[in-house]
């Protein structure tokens, strides 16, 4: 790892251009729908009030009927005739506020089926000022910025094996508890390829039995 991220990610032009040129260099994986449903979630690169660059995380309006409460990146279903992409950037303006555009995305990570029935595409994309972040109460009960430098943390990711799978539940450590796939897959990958330029793959972890309905 570079020296200058040895204790944290400073948010700027270099982090940028090193998770942009990593994510030009990998080959996302697509997979079949099948009788899925197609989706895309936002995976959004800011910064703190100490200038750490962050990923954000949201936790989920308690109305909600799919989900209530449940920790994970802005997105939802993607509509006839829309991109992943165009779909990501949609949902983060609905859910959180943030016009932004194609110009910010930095690229995309391997799609990931979940146990939910959807094909989620993980679009990558850089936040240069968060300040315009509003919660839509009707969808998002809370925003979170989480330090990069978090990923990088001893025991990161966990693997959880249990007896209903014979694949390990993927878990990230997150606000007093743990992140679960498919968002701990997601930021596990964003970690190993944006971040260190490693080609891992997630697709095989498990998901916690409560998010297989």
């Amino acid at each position: 790892m570079l020296a200058w991220f040895a204790m944290s990610y400073p948010f700027g032009k270099q982090l940028r251009s090193t998770i942009a040129r990593h994510l030009e260099e990998f080959e996302p994986r697509a997979m079949a729908l099948d009788d899925r449903r197609a989706a895309a979630v936002a995976v959004l690169i800011t910064r703190d009030e100490e200038g750490r660059a962050c990923y954000v995380i949201t936790r989920r309006a308690l109305t909600l009927r799919a989900h209530p409460g449940q920790l994970s990146f802005p997105g939802g279903r993607i509509d006839a005739g829309e991109t992943p992409v165009e779909c990501a950037l949609r949902e983060t303006e609905e859910e959180i506020g943030l016009g932004i555009t194609q110009a910010d995305v930095l690229g995309q990570l391997d799609d990931f089926a979940t146990r939910s029935g959807y094909l989620m595409t993980p679009i990558v994309a850089w936040v240069a000022d968060s300040a315009g972040i509003v919660a839509n109460p009707n969808e998002v009960a809370g925003v979170f910025h989480i330090p990069l430098a978090t990923l990088d943390e001893p025991g990161v990711p966990r693997l959880v094996d249990i007896p209903e799978s014979d694949r390990p539940v993927i878990q990230v450590p997150l606000l007093g508890g743990y992140l679960n796939a498919p968002s701990a897959a997601i930021i596990y990958q964003l970690s190993e390829v944006g971040l260190h330029g490693r080609p891992t793959r997630v697709a095989h972890y498990e998901q916690p039995v409560w998010a297989w309905r």
